[in-house]
């Protein structure tokens, strides 16, 4: 597992995104989810994070972040979300187009995020209630 170090902090935080089309349109094809990797690379890249994995299906896509505590995990999931859509409608009119015309938000307002990677919980809950007490 790899630790990342900011100018005060010492951080692994590994969190996992799944964002889900507006109405749960199947509109994201094979060459949507190739363009979408690149651009949330790029948008995570700029926010300090590392898109570790990603794929997706029709209608949703799963993101692993190597998250930099910097951010708030909003922020993150505004950013995602607002320029992949605004890039994907650019890019891919003629897919897009039919679900989601003018002003129609790409994305469902909703999302999933998890905490994952590092000790199993129950782990770090004996660790933490063994240690030494003064």
């Amino acid at each position: 597992m790899k630790i990342r170090k900011g100018s005060h902090s010492v951080f692994s935080v590994r969190l996992h995104f799944a964002f889900v089309t507006h109405y749960r349109r199947k509109v994201l094809t094979e060459s949507m989810l190739i363009r979408l990797r690149e651009m949330i690379n790029q948008v995570a890249t700029k926010m300090d994070c590392v898109l570790i994995e990603f794929n997706g299906e029709a209608d949703h896509v799963h993101i692993l972040l190597d998250f930099h505590p910097k951010n708030s995990i909003s922020a993150v999931v505004g950013s995602l979300k607002s320029s992949t859509a605004r890039m994907l409608k650019k890019e891919f009119p003629t897919q897009t187009n039919k679900y989601y015309r003018g002003k129609t938000s790409f994305w469902s307002n909703s999302y999933y995020v998890a905490s994952c990677g590092g000790a199993p919980i129950e782990i770090l809950k004996e660790y933490i209630q063994n240690q030494q007490k003064s």
